[in-house]
């Protein structure tokens, strides 16, 4: 018999007030949210049937991918459907109180700190690596230490009792991560004329310029792909698999010829699924 899944909740890594609880947030306003200790614990919990989705930061654009979920992705069976992106604002978060001069050391994951680097170093401030951004607002919180605080969202800020010392602290104004989400069912057939994209993943066959062949086939259909990343797989340098995504949807007869060629050239392949574009994504295409 199959397990029920649990319509109101959807999973992300993270502690509460993580930007991936931002990002569920947004995308389901009316739901709740299961914090993870890992990526694979998030989507186990949808292939469990404990939540309906997963919020799965998969790329930033200041800090590149975020690799773990690359090499998840390959042993799930679950289906991408929707794409979020997230104006990431960090904020510089104290003890209620608390002025920006009494602060002498500052906590938070090491991305976020990467980020805010120029930030800190202006107004003297020490940076020190703690596990995740929210994480740090809720250490910060507990350690009861005036000296010290966190980089991390507004959203752990409330959760944790933190006031802002200095919003929209980040180095980059462009600092943005897209999220996937990740569901047990793939989306049903959506309208020709909307927006699409398709990931999918594949490894090549060892034959000689397998790789240009296999995008020669999206280049001659008309295909424009956004996004193509490798890497290798159990540690072993020969087997490479590559990560991909294309404008257009799966059942389109262009994006199906290009994939009959990406076929005759792999060892493998899996469609991840067809979902419709962020609107963030057409805004920038303009």
């Amino acid at each position: 018999m199959a397990k029920t899944t649990n319509d109101n909740l959807v999973s992300f890594q993270g502690d509460l007030g993580a930007y991936s609880n931002l990002a569920a947030k947004q995308l389901f306003p009316d739901m709740e949210v299961l914090p993870c200790r890992t990526f694979e614990d998030a989507l186990s919990a949808v292939d469990e049937g404990d939540v309906k989705y997963a919020v799965i930061p998969i790329e930033n654009s200041v800090a590149g991918r975020v690799a773990d979920i690359h090499y998840l992705i390959p042993h799930s069976n679950l289906h991408i459907i929707g794409e979020h992106f997230l104006r990431i604002n960090h904020h510089l978060l104290a003890l209620p109180g608390t002025s920006i001069e009494d602060i002498k050391i500052v906590r938070s994951h090491e991305q976020a700190l990467g980020q805010v680097r120029r930030t800190m170093d202006a107004l003297g401030i020490r940076r020190e690596v703690f596990a995740d951004t929210a994480a740090a607002a809720k250490h910060v919180s507990e350690l009861g230490d005036p000296t010290i605080g966190a980089v991390a969202s507004s959203l752990a800020g409330e959760i944790y009792g933190l006031d802002t010392l200095k919003k929209d602290i980040e180095d980059a104004s462009h600092n943005t991560t897209r999220f996937v989400v990740f569901s047990r069912e793939a989306l049903n057939k959506l309208p020709q004329d909307q927006p699409n994209m398709t990931s999918f993943i594949f490894q090549v066959r060892n034959t000689p310029a397998a790789l240009y062949k296999v995008m020669g086939g999206f280049a001659t259909n008309g295909i424009n792909m956004t996004k193509l990343e490798s890497y290798q797989l159990d540690g072993a340098i020969s087997a490479t698999q590559f990560y991909a995504d294309i404008e257009g949807h799966q059942d389109d007869i262009a994006v199906q010829n290009a994939f009959e060629e990406l076929a005759f050239y792999t060892s493998e392949y899996r469609i991840l699924g067809s979902y419709p574009q962020s609107q963030y994504r057409i805004n920038k295409r303009g």
